[in-house]
């Protein structure tokens, strides 16, 4: 796992913050979704400078009992497949706020 972005927020107002890769660097706001009407819709929207990106959901880890969020990241210049991540404690960073952006890379 490796971390491709920093955010600050919560789970109720969302995040803002940077998309980070070798290549991307890019302004990241995770909205919530405000006309989600049904289970099955994202509890979040992702945009960068004004472009719909990827959603996000709220789950709940099995260990902890604690809310995180989970991401799907689609552009082209990620090439033709998704990025999945997760939003985590950001590492060296002592605030309740912010949070790493933790690709998980497909097999």
């Amino acid at each position: 796992m490796a971390s491709i972005g920093i955010v600050s927020g919560s789970i109720e107002k969302g995040f803002v913050g940077q998309l980070i890769t070798l290549s991307i660097k890019a302004p990241i706001e995770i909205r919530p979704n405000r006309g989600k009407a049904s289970d099955v819709q994202p509890d979040y929207r992702v945009w960068s400078d004004g472009v719909e990106i990827g959603a996000g959901w709220i789950r709940v880890a099995e260990q902890s009992g604690r809310p995180y969020v989970s991401l799907s990241l689609a552009t082209p210049e990620f090439g033709p497949r998704r990025i999945y991540a997760n939003l985590g404690r950001a590492a060296g960073q002592d605030r309740d706020n912010v949070f790493a952006i933790i690709w998980t890379p497909a097999d």
